[in-house]
């Protein structure tokens, strides 16, 4: 049988339930307990200090008209606080009434423990915080409209939208990104939180980095606080952490981390995890958290191919007006292969270096700024790069261009890699006569005059040229 305090309770959660949204319910009454009943004063356990001063600052006047439409006007409720006791099994309680001058009442009484502790305070300091308008940390600019997908991320960014869509819904909890730097990890990761906050406004998202993480639990800890920071994170919807990987060789942060994400996953809330490598190659991670990576699903990001820096290039362009001819752009692209974020570098590089300089973006200018980014830049093209890329093009073999032979298009690819070298190396026409089957510094003039005539005359034996030169321009 239900005893008397019990039956009020209930009672008053009916009430409250109609006049708040259930997610807050769920967070804020569920947790509570009534218990006892005595002189017209309702006494509820309530799990932690930030949850009392949660609901003193939110609730307090639907708790005040809700205990006295049930006991009468002189009806008041008091609070029972469980407190961490480390030297007893069970939890200590304290109490003390519902009143916007509760923290008079506890100065006069002097309570110890927790209550004579500075206020408990969000890990973020955001003044006047609500649960709806937590500060998810987020940059508003990573979203998926800016994120360019390519092969390199189809999976993970197809996941990524599919958990942003329904976040705890998907069999993708934990959803794990895992790549080297600068390949998007951070920037998906955000744009499914910007996605969250955008189209499930009531849902609280949260981005924050596995060092502030770590930085805010030693803090707690030290003020002897660990269960409000605890609670903290177990009321966030969506929980974003960056960069698992220095959790490695913390266990107390891991085990922090461990029960913080058992409620989330528990209670449907979705975690978003980052790191530099797959969860199985994590260094320094305890088993049980590693075990629980593995519940959802890990998703790489890999190394652009060229289609795809070009895109990321011109979608950066078009972000930031600006424009720079079509040669550049693959230039960058293809000398650039590491990361997407050193290709937004030489971009911001270029952009600087014409803005100071009065310099319109050119190839030239694209190779001085791409030398401070990759060393290959800075060599010379070599003789045997430029007899593959014209062979190549005119689908002819390398050793043909030393023959004798009169053949038109032999004879025209020997001619256009004579001229190319002229124009791309500093070998003198000796030099170059020699890589073509011991000819003549004559033959070598006659052949760049050959294609210069031809040039001016035919047009398509001129388009071939240009692009032989984006060509060989790329190799470099």
């Amino acid at each position: 049988m239900k005893s008397k305090w019990e039956l009020v309770w209930e009672n008053c959660l009916k009430v409250i339930k109609d006049n708040i949204n259930i997610q807050s319910y769920k967070t804020w009454f569920e947790p509570i307990k009534p218990v006892g009943l005595e002189n017209n004063v309702l006494t509820i356990q309530v799990p932690s200090q930030f949850f009392y001063e949660w609901l003193e600052e939110h609730y307090v006047t639907l708790l005040r008209k809700t205990i006295k439409r049930e006991l009468g006007d002189d009806a008041k409720l008091e609070y029972r606080i469980l407190m961490e006791n480390t030297n007893s099994t069970n939890p200590a309680t304290v109490s003390y009434p519902n009143s916007r001058e509760s923290s008079n009442y506890m100065n006069e009484m002097n309570m110890p423990g927790i209550f004579s502790s500075p206020m408990v305070k969000n890990p973020f300091v955001i003044p006047g915080l609500k649960k709806i308008n937590v500060d998810s940390q987020l940059n508003p600019n990573y979203t998926f409209e800016n994120f360019v997908e390519g092969d390199c991320n189809r999976l993970a960014r197809s996941a990524g939208m599919a958990v942003a869509k329904a976040p705890g819904a998907t069999a993708f909890n934990p959803l794990v990104l895992y790549g080297g730097v600068g390949l998007g990890k951070t920037h998906l990761a955000q744009a499914i939180g910007n996605f969250v906050k955008t189209n499930t406004p009531n849902k609280s998202v949260l981005y924050v980095s596995s060092e502030k993480f770590t930085n805010q639990f030693v803090e707690y800890l030290k003020n002897n606080n660990v269960n409000d920071f605890i609670h903290f994170y177990q009321m966030i919807d969506v929980l974003i952490i960056d960069d698992i990987q220095f959790f490695g060789g913390k266990s107390r942060t891991q085990d922090i981390f461990f029960h913080i994400f058992n409620h989330l996953h528990q209670t449907g809330k979705q975690l978003i995890l980052t790191s530099d490598r797959a969860p199985k190659d994590l260094e320094g991670m305890e088993e049980r958290l590693l075990s629980r990576f593995k519940w959802g699903l890990s998703a790489d990001l890999q190394i652009p191919d060229f289609d795809t820096r070009i895109a990321i290039l011109h979608n950066k362009m078009k972000a930031d007006g600006i424009e720079m001819p079509k040669e550049v752009v693959e230039f960058v692209a293809y000398n650039i292969k590491s990361n997407i974020r050193e290709l937004e570098g030489v971009l911001i590089s270029l952009l600087a270096q014409s803005s100071l300089n009065r310099h319109e973006i050119n190839l030239e200018l694209a190779k001085k700024t791409v030398m401070s980014f990759v060393k290959s830049v800075s060599k010379e093209i070599s003789m045997e790069t430029i007899q593959k890329t014209v062979c190549d093009y005119f689908e002819v073999q390398v050793d043909k261009l030393r023959e004798q032979t009169r053949k038109r298009h032999v004879v025209q690819a020997r001619q256009l890699s004579m001229y190319f070298a002229k124009e791309y190396t500093n070998q003198s026409l000796k030099a170059i006569g020699s890589h073509f089957g011991g000819r003549d510094h004559s033959t070598v003039i006659h052949s760049c005059q050959a294609v210069r005539n031809l040039m001016d005359t035919d047009e398509e034996f001129r388009e071939s040229v240009e692009e032989l030169k984006k060509r060989i321009q790329l190799s470099i």
